[in-house]
């Protein structure tokens, strides 16, 4: 299974083998009402609306451009009455200073810029949420925006200084990268790819539970790519580590951004025989069964990529 992760400051190189927890409880812990899971596909599919990271430098904040503004693990938010939302530079100008900023990215024709200021005051009208707040935030570009900014802002933050000889860096003009200025390292974007992976038995799918997990919730198998294997190769190492199964006929589904984490979630369905004993740790992985339609457990929403292939499942559109 992936590390358990609050911040997306945790790397692939820092995860020790001996003390993995759960980076899924990010994908999979919190649970939305079923009213609001219909309502959404995955988090990161918000056409008609379009996210474009293509990459500018400017310092040039318009008036109505958003402002992404962080602390340690929440999003700076502007309160309506019970309505929340990310606000614009003609909103803050009391309440931050723009001198410091970053620009990240478009959300359909509105720049979205990073703000390194903290407040000078707070008041009624702003609020710090949580970063997991958005996981059911509408509108959701709204929300992808946030999670999205707060990758960057996790990854420039961790990136000050050069990890070869420790001098500041800045940000590179031409993409986006930061540079050394004394030995010429560029560091790009880190993003970890990891597997999740549907593992099916006729017209059964396995599920796990983690000892991180709430009660009764269950979720897929799933773990980070190590140094010199293939994504199927990964697959096959996880759920042999985790559940102590052999996989066969592994197949690609799709992929998942994942910024809470860092991550990029490749899905995949597999098969396996249910005849071989299911073989957890106890320690990370405390349960783990087969489950047929109709009697599945709490399991992710289809925010997630974890969600909805076991939608997919339940559906009976796979297996």
């Amino acid at each position: 299974m992936l590390p358990y992760c609050t911040t997306v400051a945790d790397s692939k190189k820092s995860i020790p083998n001996t003390s993995k927890l759960c980076l899924l409880l990010l994908i999979s812990h919190y649970p939305i009402e079923s009213d609001i899971i219909h309502l959404f596909n995955m988090i990161h599919e918000i056409f008609p609306h379009q996210l474009n990271n293509h990459f500018v430098i400017t310092n040039d904040i318009a008036e109505n451009d958003y402002i992404l503004q962080y602390n340690e693990q929440g999003v700076l938010l502007k309160v309506n009455e019970e309505e929340f939302d990310l606000p614009r530079k003609k909103d803050i100008s009391n309440l931050l200073s723009t001198t410091e900023s970053t620009y990240l990215f478009l959300l359909n024709d509105v720049r979205c810029f990073l703000v390194w200021d903290n407040p000078k005051n707070t008041n009624d009208q702003f609020i710090y949420k949580d970063i997991s707040f958005l996981r059911n935030f509408r509108p959701k570009e709204i929300a992808w925006v946030g999670v999205v900014g707060f990758q960057l802002r996790n990854w420039y933050s961790q990136n000050k200084f050069c990890g070869k000889c420790g001098s500041a860096t800045h940000e590179k003009a031409d993409e986006r990268a930061v540079v050394c200025p004394h030995c010429a390292t560029i560091v790009y974007p880190k993003i970890s790819p990891a597997i999740i992976v549907a593992i099916l038995c006729k017209d059964k799918i396995l599920l796990a539970h983690n000892s991180n997990f709430q009660d009764n919730w269950y979720s897929l198998v799933a773990g980070y790519v190590d140094i010199g294997e293939s994504l199927e190769e990964t697959v096959m190492r996880e759920v042999k580590e985790e559940v102590g199964l052999d996989v066969r006929n592994i197949r690609y589904y799709k992929s998942q951004p994942w910024p809470f984490s860092g991550s990029m979630m490749i899905g995949f369905f597999a098969e396996a025989d249910d005849t071989q004993p299911i073989c957890t740790d106890n320690v990370e992985i405390t349960d783990a069964h087969w489950y047929s339609r109709g009697q599945l457990p709490n399991h992710p929403p289809v925010i997630s990529i974890a969600g909805e292939m076991i939608d997919k499942f339940e559906k009976g559109e796979v297996g």
